[in-house]
């Protein structure tokens, strides 16, 4: 049984516009679980929705089994790290770590000994005496977390935690923050737009799109197997090939211009097929060169752009305009005709 359940759950601001309609969620316990994708899509609602700030017009959450939907914020054992820090400025750390502790009614020497193990456990032993105006971001985040750790949690929500931090100090801070879930096995629901982010810590990546989780899944098979246009888009599939499958076997699909293309994993395919590939995984070379006999079409070069690895190219062809990478060092000129192959691997299906 999950941890967590969402079940069929809508959630509407002004009771006529959803921002979520019939929507389902899974986590494991222990599990890592990012929501990911565009602005206005839902993630943060569904976050919301998790701690008790939002309330479900229709379906159910369940948390260990129990109907959660209307326990109120303040009797769900839940950590919440916001994206503002949210410390009391008058407070020092180890009086903001100790809030929740106190609120709670704890005892002193319990107090003592939690706060002090949970700054150690984030790396701030020896700070508890500052104030939040004397740290630097990334120790503020990692204050804000050992608050939320420090009331052992049933579950630990972020939303968006890194976002106001420089880029050098994201990297560390993400890190950190999967060291200390795995460290003390808390589940975690991440919320962010940072694709890299996501993918580098969490076990499962949830896709969304306008208040639909598109795909669920590992960061590797989401990277690598697309289930979706609006997947593969997001993930850095810039190209989608629409073909035709007979339907029979192994037989090949065919591009609009009768072209073949074998693609893994499309054998048997019937009807209009929509295939994804990366700008990287397309192979570019002078017109006229050694090629296939499937998988390959003569193409034009519109624009040349230098990259600083390499050069990009749009290409127009009888199937349709690419984006294409190469890490060329003579590039190819506006105008050039050149062939371009697919690799049959690299040639996604999607929906």
């Amino acid at each position: 049984m999950a941890l967590i359940e969402l079940k069929n759950i809508t959630v509407a601001y002004d009771q006529k516009h959803n921002i979520l309609e019939n929507f389902n969620l899974s986590v494991e316990e222990g599990e890592f679980v990012s929501l990911l994708g565009p602005s206005g899509c839902g993630k943060t609602t569904t976050l919301r929705l998790i701690a008790g700030f939002n309330e479900a017009k229709d379906g159910q959450f369940l948390f260990k089994g129990q109907d959660y939907t209307k326990v109120p914020v303040h009797k769900r054992a839940f950590g919440f790290v916001f994206q503002s820090h949210a410390l009391f400025p008058h407070l020092s750390v180890y009086d903001n770590v100790a809030f929740g502790l106190k609120l709670r009614k704890t005892d002193a020497k319990q107090i003592r000994t939690k706060v002090m193990d949970i700054l150690e456990a984030v790396n701030l032993k020896g700070f508890e005496n500052r104030y939040p105006s004397q740290l630097s971001g990334g120790q503020r985040q990692r204050v804000a977390i050992a608050r939320s750790l420090v009331i052992q949690p049933d579950l630990l929500l972020f939303d968006e935690p890194l976002s106001s931090l420089d880029a050098n100090l994201r990297v560390q801070m993400r890190m950190e923050i999967r060291r200390i879930q795995q460290e003390l096995k808390v589940t975690t629901v991440y919320v962010s737009h940072d694709q890299e982010e996501c993918f580098s810590i969490s076990d499962k990546v949830a896709i969304m799109n306008k208040g639909v989780i598109e795909q669920l899944d590992t960061p590797p098979l989401i990277y690598k197997k697309p289930k979706t246009e609006f997947v593969a888009r997001f993930v850095g599939f810039e190209n989608i090939l629409p073909m035709t499958g007979s339907g029979e076997g192994a037989a090949p699909l065919k591009a609009k211009d009768g072209t073949p293309f074998v693609v893994e994993g499309a054998a048997g395919m019937k009807g209009t097929v929509k295939c994804a590939i990366r700008p990287d995984d397309i192979r570019i070379a002078k017109d006229g060169e050694e090629r296939g006999a499937d998988n390959s079409t003569a193409g034009r070069i519109q624009v040349t752009t230098y990259l600083g690895r390499g050069y990009q190219y749009v290409v127009e062809t009888a199937i349709g305009e690419f984006l294409v990478n190469s890490h060329g060092e003579a590039p190819f000129g506006h105008g050039e005709t050149v062939r371009l192959d697919f690799p049959p691997d690299k040639l996604v299906p999607v929906d």
